[in-house]
C-alpha cells in the first residue's frame, strides 16, 4: 500500500524544513492559508512558532483540527473552547483541565 503522506519543503524562519502531511491536510492548510491572505509558508511558520514542542507536522494537523472543531461550533451557533486542542500546553489533551 502506498503511503498517502506528502513531504514538502517549507521556510521557516528564514530555513528550509521538510514538512510531512496527508493530501486532504495540505488542502485544508491552504484553503485557511488563502483565507487569512497569507503564504503557506507564513502560516506554517506561525504554526511552527506557536507550538511549545512536537513536530512541524503534528502541530499543522492539529492546527487545521481546530479550524475545524471551530467551523462546526460557528454553523452550532456556539463557540465551544473547551474542544479546541491546546497545543501549546500538551497536544495530545483537550483544554478540559486534563
Amino acid at each position: 500500500m502506498k503511503s498517502t503522506i506528502i513531504k514538502r519543503s517549507i521556510v521557516i524562519a528564514g530555513h528550509k524544513t521538510s514538512v510531512s502531511l496527508e493530501e486532504p491536510f495540505w488542502q485544508e492548510l491552504s484553503a485557511i492559508a488563502a483565507e487569512r491572505d497569507m503564504t503557506l509558508s507564513k502560516l506554517v511558520s506561525k504554526i511552527a512558532s506557536d507550538r511549545e514542542y512536537g513536530n512541524v507536522s503534528s502541530a499543522v494537523r492539529l492546527f487545521v483540527l481546530n479550524s475545524f472543531i471551530g467551523q462546526l461550533a460557528a454553523i452550532a451557533g456556539r463557540r465551544d473552547e473547551s474542544r479546541q486542542i491546546d497545543t501549546a500546553r500538551d497536544p495530545s489533551r483537550m483544554r478540559s483541565g486534563q
